[in-house]
């Protein structure tokens, strides 16, 4: 929360000024405000696992591997050619898996 350093601040008399009724009535104001929430609604923009997304279509646009990148055995990401750490059994290993 922002806060104001312009406007005046209370002084240790002003605090004790407010009485024990009007500290109980903010207290009780504070606690009767609730919120309405629709569970329907709510519930309308959750996603379930497994949901069934077959007619949803990417807006990424996916490039073949390139010649200077090559995909680790290990973890199956594609990687550039700086992060080959080392050919285990002829298979590309990057430096995160080695």
């Amino acid at each position: 929360m922002a806060t104001d350093y312009d406007t005046p601040r209370k002084t240790d008399d002003d605090l004790n000024e407010d009485s024990l009724e009007e500290l109980k009535a903010r207290r009780n104001d504070k606690s009767t405000s609730t919120v309405d929430v629709d569970e329907f609604e709510a519930a309308e923009g959750l996603e379930l696992p497994g949901a069934d997304l077959s007619n949803e279509e990417l807006a990424v646009r996916v490039l073949p591997k390139q010649q200077d990148e090559f995909t680790c055995m290990s973890c199956f990401l594609v990687h550039h050619r700086s992060q080959l750490a080392r050919e285990k059994n002829g298979q590309p290993i990057c430096r995160d898996c080695d």
